[in-house]
Formats: C-alpha cells, sequence, structure tokens
C-alpha cells in the first residue's frame, strides 16, 4: 500500500491562556507512524509556563521563534537553567524533565522531533506531566505519596490537587522565575542561527549541522539534525541519505517547491510547501527543493546522530566521481553530450543560485 507523503500542519492538542500544545497525527501523517517519529510544537504567551513533564521519546527541540527560559534535569543531575532564544537547538535524551517559560511580549515557539522506537505510541509522543490534573501523583494514595515525600495526608492532599490546569498555565507577572545561568547552556544547547557554517554557496544556501561535535549529547538522543536556510529562487540538490536514515523536514520560513521520487523512478511527492509544514523522506528516496524568490528554511532531524548524504548533482555528486566512459555507456549517448553533461556544476555544491 503506497503512503501519503503529503506535508501537512500541526493540530492543536490542549492549551489555556498561557499557550497551546499542538502535534502532528500519525493518522493524519502515516510516515510518523512508519519512521517511529514524533513531532509537536510548543507555543507559549507572555508569562506562560510549560509545567514540569517527562516524556517517553527521545528529542530534539529547536526555538522557531521568541526567548525564553528552560529548564532541564538529567536523570540524578541537578536543574540546568537555560536561556533561550530563536535558533537554539537541544538535546532532549530519555528520561529528561523539562519546563519552559517565557517572559517576554513575543509568543515563544518551540518545535520537538524526535525517535518514538521506544514509545508507546509509535509515531507519537506520550509525555507525562508531574503536577497538574493529569500529574502522575493523582493516581497514587495518598497513603502513598505522603510516605514518598514524609509528609502529612492534608499537605499532600493540597500539593496534588491544588493545580488544576492541565500542562500550560499563567503566572502572575509578579512571580520571579529562576534566573538562567550562563554556563549552563553549554553542552546542552547549540544557536544554529550563530554556529559556524558547514556549507556556505554566495546565492545559494547555507547549512549548519548538528552533530556529536558541535553538541556531544545528540549521541546519546540518537539523532542529527541541521538548519537550512536557502537564497531565494535557489535549488537545494536531489540527494539522499546513504546511511538508511529518515529525514524529517518543518518549513520554518518562506515557501517552496518540493519532489520526491522513491523506488523505479516513481516520483512520490510534488508539493509547494511554507511555513508550519512538516513532511518526511523515506529512507533512500530522493529529495529535491526549489524555493521562491522570498527564499526558504527548514530544520530537519536525521534518525542517525552523523548523518551522510549523497548527492546526484553538483561538484561532489556521484555523476563527478564516475569514470566518462560509464557515463557515456549508463546514458547511452555519445560523447559529445558525456563531455557537455561533466562539464556542468563544477564549482557548485549542493546548492544551486537561480539562473541568470
Amino acid at each position: 500500500m503506497e503512503i501519503d507523503l503529503s506535508p501537512k500542519l500541526s493540530k492543536k492538542v490542549y492549551g489555556g491562556d498561557g499557550g497551546a500544545y499542538y502535534a502532528w497525527c500519525p493518522n493524519e501523517l502515516p510516515m510518523l507512524r512508519e519512521g517511529n517519529i514524533g513531532a509537536a510544537k510548543l507555543v507559549l504567551e507572555k508569562n506562560g509556563l510549560a509545567l514540569p513533564s517527562y516524556s517517553d521519546s527521545a528529542k530534539v527541540a529547536y526555538v522557531l521563534q521568541g526567548s525564553g527560559v528552560a529548564g532541564i534535569i538529567l536523570p540524578e543531575k541537578e536543574e540546568k537553567v537555560l536561556a533561550i532564544k530563536k535558533g537554539d537547538a537541544i538535546a532532549l535524551p530519555f528520561g529528561v524533565t523539562t519546563w519552559w517559560y517565557n517572559k517576554e511580549d513575543t509568543e515563544l515557539a518551540i518545535l520537538f522531533l524526535g525517535d518514538t522506537s521506544k514509545a508507546h505510541k509509535s509515531g507519537s509522543f506520550t509525555d507525562f506531566s508531574l503536577t497538574g490534573p493529569t500529574g502522575i501523583f493523582t493516581g497514587f494514595t495518598t497513603e502513598f505519596v505522603s510516605r514518598a515525600w514524609d509528609l502529612d495526608e492534608a499537605t499532600v492532599k493540597t500539593l496534588v490537587t491544588k493545580q488544576t490546569v492541565k500542562g500550560i498555565v499563567k503566572l502572575d507577572p509578579s512571580f520571579k522565575m529562576p534566573e538562567p545561568k550562563k554556563e549552563h547552556y553549554t553542552g546542552m544547547a547549540l544557536n544554529c542561527e550563530e554556529a559556524p557554517l558547514d556549507v556556505d554557496i554566495k546565492n545559494g544556501g547555507k547549512v549548519v549541522v548538528l552533530n556529536t561535535k558541535n553538541l556531544p549529547l545528540v549521541g546519546e538522543v540518537g539523532l542529527g539534525a541541521d538548519l537550512v536556510r536557502l537564497d531565494g529562487g535557489a535549488m537545494c540538490s536531489p540527494g539522499f541519505s546513504c546511511d538508511s536514515a529518515l529525514q524529517v523536514t518543518y518549513i520554518v520560513r518562506g515557501s517552496g517547491r518540493v519532489q520526491v521520487v522513491g523506488v523505479d523512478g516513481k516520483r512520490v511527492l510534488e508539493t509547494t510547501v511554507k511555513a508550519g509544514y512538516l513532511f518526511i523522506v523515506p529512507r533512500f528516496f530522493v529529495v529535491s527543493k526549489i524555493c521562491d524568490p522570498d527564499g526558504m528554511d527548514w530544520f530537519s532531524i536525521i534518525t542517525t546522530p552523523n548523518p551522510i548524504f549523497t548527492h546526484l548533482a553538483g561538484k561532489t555528486s556521484v555523476w563527478k566521481a564516475l569514470s566518462p566512459q560509464v557515463l557515456q555507456a549508463s546514458f547511452n549517448v555519445g560523447q559529445d553530450v558525456e563531455e557537455k553533461f561533466s562539464s556542468k556544476r563544477k564549482a557548485e555544491e549542493i546548492f544551486f543560485p537561480p539562473p541568470n
């Protein structure tokens, strides 16, 4: 049975005055379930707090918009309080407890992409709240919680039932949250908009790759990631992940056209994408993008911490490595055609500026 690869927007799961939590549903985007990938988005209004929780999946978080504060507690470690802003990528291994807070007027939007191979539901994140009406301790008897916390039962009842809002609350402007510490940021996050560029092609585009070299914690997550910023009218070379990884792509800004080709040269996707859309490229399928005049940015995770790609155009492509005789025989053309083909794209790699 063919799988629908059409890009999809997220849908609201819950929320209120403090913000909202959105997710992509595997019933609407089947490749989530097929590839064991989860995708969600948190949007916090001013003074919005996403209450402490942990997840059944390892994730990479990416700040799409705004700035705020993140609290991250690795298993059996002290809390790290990070100042986060647009462009920050944060690795969140299994067992991490997190909270997120926005104290600014601009909405704080955070994308979560992760591996659900060990999750309760393939293709979906299941988050476990520590407090609120669906908090873990609402399920225990007062006796158990009282003994665990060494508190009297009356105090326990207050602590367990006082918070009546699920997931996201709006704090009073006068409430003082913990201040972030600069030293906590190092090793926990990397700003993809400020990091050294891995690729920079004039009038083509720029890439920052998130891997175990610049953020070792992604090794524990088991995912790699990249931020690609394509200049207006430029093209991203046809290519595929040659280490059997899936590519999960979220359009951050702009718009453009996407084509994906699969088995037997069949085009399985041809569509236009814009900011907010998410799509997944199956293993070994070839994808290419051409952006509109205003350019296009996307953030992707790849289901391996150190991804390797094979490109099918440009100076680093397979074509440039093959011998002339093999090219001539493969295309079943004369030497003159092969020579013309080989003479093209000798300077550009990965991204191609728009034609003059």
